[in-house]
């Protein structure tokens, strides 16, 4: 009769620590990614007026500051919890007339001041912890100049 106390007495224990394991797994799986934002940028024209890019002569690239955190990613190791992208607006946040007619956008991003510029709407993994971004945002007018005036744009930065 002791064996059956014996093997009997384990079934509920081990029951009782997956149960234990299965709520902590939940919580696991929340994280945060968190984007504070730097300098903006400054886009400047190229001597024919059909470009306005941030790196243009005389332009500066807009910064950010983006601190990933995931207790998945922690205990499991992993590298690539996040992706960061930074696409390009469809159209000027503010323009004077006919600024925003025959306009295509292109931005690209770099990564804790590496060189290589990534397109915008190519995410880029990235690890637990706080990394630097640098974002370029460039206007091109297919046909005639863009009219004098003041222009703004605004990419948004996405970590998902």
């Amino acid at each position: 009769m002791a064996r059956k106390r014996s093997s009997s007495s384990r079934a509920p224990l081990a029951i009782a620590l997956l149960a234990g394991f299965s709520q902590p797994a939940q919580a696991a799986i929340v994280g945060t990614c968190t984007i504070v934002i730097g300098a903006s940028g400054t886009m400047k024209s190229n001597p024919a007026i059909n470009i306005f890019g941030s790196k243009q002569a005389g332009g500066s690239s807009a910064g950010a500051t983006i601190t990933a955190s995931s207790l998945l990613c922690t205990i499991l190791n992993l590298l690539d919890c996040y992706s960061v992208s930074a696409p390009a607006p469809i159209a000027f946040t503010s323009a004077p007339s006919g600024g925003d007619t025959n306009v295509t956008f292109d931005t690209v991003f770099r990564l804790d001041g590496s060189g290589l510029d990534v397109p915008g709407s190519s995410p880029q993994r990235v690890t637990n912890g706080t990394h630097s971004i640098q974002v370029d945002l460039t206007a091109t007018k297919s046909s005639g100049i863009f009219p004098a005036g003041n222009y703004q744009g605004t990419v948004t930065v996405r970590c998902e």
